[in-house]
């Protein structure tokens, strides 16, 4: 009758200490799975502030675009001068005073981006998208060795042909539209998007 009674004490200690180790296991997979649920989180936390940061730069290359527009219209030799307060550089050259824009440190640094240009439209105040709350700005560059008159050797010139064969339109001197047959420089337009949780994204555009 005693070893009956040892023996089933050691058995309710056995199934104790199983018991025992099996919480411990379902412990730890329980930490395993909300750590695996945090980290899913923060990557598409992540992935979508990097989707509206992109958003957001085709703002600024829109204002970039813009401006450049204007520029023609009102006087196209006005884009052969760098003209820093509106962010714009007639060199892609830093021995000309041109940003190096190539360089990550330069590209990082807040002086770069002090004379910037801001994006602008609807929903934007000061650079700032009102929906998305992140700050616009860009900095527009000539793909030109100097600051005159564009050429071929000194400048990268986009071709007139377009895709399908069509020529470039641009605004006449009637207010019209005439067919552009010149070569015309190519610009790089270089975002910047401070967004929320101090994001900082950059994307860069060729247009001509």
């Amino acid at each position: 009758m005693k070893a009956s009674i040892l023996k089933s004490a050691k058995q309710k200690g056995i199934v104790l200490f199983v018991a025992l180790i099996a919480l411990v296991v379902m412990s730890l997979a329980a930490v395993a799975l909300i750590r695996s649920v945090d980290t899913n989180t923060i990557i598409a936390g992540n992935m979508a502030l990097k989707h509206t940061a992109l958003v957001s730069s085709d703002r600024g290359v829109e204002t970039a675009l813009n401006w450049l527009e204007a520029q023609v219209i009102a006087n196209p030799a006005n884009l052969y001068a760098d003209n820093p307060a509106q962010g714009y550089y007639a060199t892609f050259l830093p021995e000309e005073g041109s940003p190096d824009l190539d360089s990550v440190d330069v590209l990082k640094a807040d002086a770069t981006w002090a004379n910037a240009g801001y994006a602008t439209g609807d929903g934007i105040t000061g650079g700032t998208e009102a929906s998305s709350g992140n700050h616009i700005r860009f900095i527009v560059q000539r793909m030109c060795r100097d600051t005159v008159a564009p050429a071929s050797n000194i400048c990268l010139l986009g071709d007139p042909e377009i895709g399908n064969g069509s020529k470039k339109v641009v605004p006449g001197d009637g207010g019209g539209a005439i067919i552009n047959t010149q070569q015309s420089p190519i610009y790089r337009i270089t975002t910047r998007v401070a967004g929320v949780k101090n994001t900082v994204s950059y994307a860069q555009t060729y247009v001509y």
